[in-house]
């Protein structure tokens, strides 16, 4: 098992390094320059201009740059925002807590929902019920996240009036409830025919048939013995996909103004703050490299062929 720990470790360093590699040179060789968009229409000052950019490092090449932003990073410094030259590290945790709020509510929606959804349509494999979720599943996979978050909006929140089209307390949890829904409506859909999947190959295996033969009821027969061994490659998408859900946020709190993570990257796209997106896009992946290797290791503990594989 340590050896299998110290892999995966290792392999988290080339995709760390090769993803935050594209995101500075993507937003780096943007054209316009974030140090002469800080005088808007004044015409700026070059003096002050040229010691900004000394200052920030922004006068290196720009691979010298993504060196001393890297080894930052190793000391905990996620770079430094260039309006307020506060430290992104502050940024992130401002706006962290309303992300993770809204990021474990879409979770718990996924979950409960999806699993729920695909077992029903998996007991009932074939008949009326199993298609009308297999068309709603797809349904939602098809369509994109903001056009499903604006039209939720629309009609939920302004001509409804069920609740407020727009979050004004990123603390208060019943404000986060339809940017949640929002959020999880893909994932919920893979999960219900995930699981949908799994039911329906499992409760024509033998142990099942063994169970209902040793005289278990079919409700005791499929929490046991159905459920518990249909779950398993559920559960190894859900530990993945809340990484995919934390990033994924993004959207989600530009449509519904949540002051979280994604409208931090989303202001400082508008702003030019190359910094700021890198700094925080950076954490991002370092979650979901974090919840990716949790999830590796306890299949791992689940199945351990997969240690050797």
């Amino acid at each position: 098992m340590g050896r299998y720990v110290v892999r995966r470790l290792l392999q988290m360093i080339p995709v760390f390094i090769g993803a935050t590699f594209i995101i500075f040179m993507m937003m780096y060789s943007l054209p316009g320059d974030p140090i002469r968009a800080l005088w808007g229409e004044r015409a700026p000052d070059e003096a002050q201009m040229a010691a900004m950019k000394e200052s920030l490092g922004l006068d290196q090449p720009i691979l010298k740059q993504y060196w001393d932003y890297l080894t930052g990073l190793v000391q905990g410094d996620f770079g430094t925002q260039i309006a307020s030259r506060r430290p992104v590290w502050d940024v992130i945790t401002d706006a962290l807590p309303a992300t993770v709020r809204l990021t474990v509510l879409a979770f718990v929606i996924t979950a409960v929902v999806g699993v729920s959804m695909g077992l029903i349509a998996g007991l009932r494999a074939g008949g009326k019920t199993d298609r009308v979720i297999l068309f709603g599943t797809l349904l939602l996979i098809s369509v994109p996240v903001f056009v499903i978050g604006y039209l939720y909006q629309t009609y939920f929140g302004v001509r409804w009036g069920l609740v407020k089209p727009n979050v004004q307390d990123s603390e208060s949890w019943s404000q986060l409830l339809l940017p949640a829904v929002v959020l999880a409506s893909v994932s919920l859909a893979y999960v219900a025919r995930l699981t949908r999947t799994s039911i329906a190959e499992n409760k024509r295996a033998d142990y099942m048939r063994t169970a209902r033969a040793k005289g278990l009821s079919k409700t005791r027969a499929v929490r046991v013995h159905l459920l518990r061994n249909s779950l398993i490659p559920v559960i190894t998408f859900l530990g993945v996909d809340l990484g995919s859900l934390f990033a994924g946020a993004i959207v989600t709190e530009g449509i519904f103004n949540i002051h979280g993570i994604g409208q931090a990257v989303y202001q400082a796209l508008n702003s030019r703050e190359g910094a700021t997106v890198v700094g925080v896009v950076s954490f991002i992946i370092l979650v979901y490299l974090v919840v990716t290797l949790i999830v590796d290791l306890l299949y791992a503990v689940l199945d351990p062929r997969i240690r050797y594989a």
